[in-house]
């Protein structure tokens, strides 16, 4: 057998179906608790802790074993704008109980959001980018330019040092990650990367977006959704510097990439993985991939057809440890609806996609993937019995060994994806 058909079958005998642990906490149950066995629990439920709603998953394990569930606290209701905190829980369980709600950074009447966290793999800090803007000020009104001098998005960074416990305060570093004329910009969200391999071991790299300002001459406002690109962000100094990565700024309308997330491949690659933003290909999801550590992209944007089941929504990637392990994707999985989050996985570097199952029938939206020890990936989710944004859950997920595509689900609430 040859060396390639070696790797193949390697892969195969160890992508694994994946299995949900215990059946997932009631809706009703207090945050924090979780049933036996620990298959899920509720870290944030929407109107408690002095929150109408929580949005915006993003999920990381320290060096020490502690997983850190950031979110937005949303005062005033589910829109995206308004008194809008970044807040976090812990849990030294892997995710089967969680300590007191922190506020990691305070909105003060003004909207702070789309954290995107990553642990430095040098020093084991916290490094934490968010963004934000004027309380007062809306996205649509961002994009056309109508914001006012300070009021627009700003872009910040935090570290922690003592396990997510307590957090610096925020340092703008929006001059060093942003180019003029951009208007909108978005970390993340959810987890950033860590490159542990090849000549830029150490950098971190924070996936984004923005949007740019129209041509001179140009009768569109800026608002229209083809002025949305992607870009990176990334610190080789843990944190300390920050320098603007590759920048999409095709603007055709033809992919408009938007919510970004990443993942450091096998080959030490980067795989980034978009949302489209209304753009006119076919399709919901963008992806791309980066041989330098994300200072350049080796191909434009393009649609990814596997993942036509996707709604447009942000969606996580997330490539686990050991030798064989395929890529990872969640998102929802009906076409034209939020609903059913799913996993689908890839043993092939993101060239295609195969469908693993559904977490939940129910309702459900914005997602992040995190690794817990030996074959288990935590899954932070929103969800809801009515609507999507009711909870944040996190599921626990088991990936077994030894078994194919199309084997039957061993227990769990798993359910097959609708087809497109």
């Amino acid at each position: 057998m040859n060396p390639r058909s070696r790797s193949l079958v390697t892969s195969l005998a160890l992508l694994t179906s994946l299995t949900s642990l215990p059946a997932r906490q009631p809706a009703h149950a207090a945050p924090g608790a979780a049933p036996g066995g620990c298959g899920s629990s509720l870290p944030y439920v929407s109107g408690q802790g002095g929150y109408a709603v929580y949005r915006i998953p993003a999920v990381v394990r320290t060096r020490h074993g502690t997983v850190l569930a950031f979110a937005e606290g949303r005062r005033g209701g589910a829109a995206d704008t308004g008194h809008i905190d970044v807040v976090l829980r812990r849990s030294t369980d892997d995710g089967c109980t969680w300590g007191p709600l922190t506020v990691v950074y305070a909105g003060r009447g003004n909207t702070r959001g789309n954290p995107a966290p990553v642990i430095d793999p040098r020093t084991g800090a916290v490094v934490l980018v968010t963004c934000g803007n004027d309380g007062a000020v809306t996205e649509a009104q961002i994009m056309r330019g109508e914001a006012a001098p300070g009021r627009g998005r700003r872009v910040f960074v935090q570290r922690s040092w003592d396990d997510g416990r307590r957090f610096t305060a925020p340092q703008d570093i929006t001059a060093e990650v942003t180019r003029p004329g951009w208007r909108w910009y978005a970390t993340g969200p959810g987890h950033a990367v860590a490159l542990t391999r090849g000549p830029h071991s150490g950098r971190l790299l924070i996936p984004a977006n923005h949007s740019a300002a129209p041509p001179a001459g140009s009768p569109d406002t800026g608002r229209e959704a083809r002025y949305y690109g992607g870009h990176a962000l990334y610190s080789d100094d843990g944190g300390r510097n920050w320098h603007l990565g590759f920048v999409d700024a095709g603007y055709d309308g033809v992919t408009n990439a938007n919510e970004t997330s990443a993942a450091q491949l096998p080959d030490g690659r980067v795989y980034f993985g978009s949302r489209d933003q209304n753009g006119t290909a076919p399709g919901n999801r963008l992806d791309t991939y980066s041989s330098d550590g994300g200072r350049t992209l080796d191909r434009p944007y393009a649609v990814q057809p596997a993942l036509n089941a996707v709604p447009v929504v942000q969606g996580s990637v997330l490539q686990p440890h050991g030798p064989g392990a395929p890529l990872l994707f969640s998102a929802p999985s009906v076409p034209t609806a939020r609903r059913a989050l799913a996993l689908w996985s890839s043993t092939d570097a993101g060239r295609t996609f195969t469908a693993l199952g559904t977490l939940t029938p129910r309702p459900a939206a914005y997602s992040d993937l995190v690794q817990l020890p030996r074959d288990l990936i935590g899954v932070l989710y929103e969800t809801g019995e009515h609507g999507p944004y009711e909870t944040l859950e996190f599921r626990r997920i088991r990936l077994r060994q030894g078994l194919s595509f199309g084997s039957r689900w061993a227990r769990g609430s798993w359910h097959r994806p609708p087809t497109a």
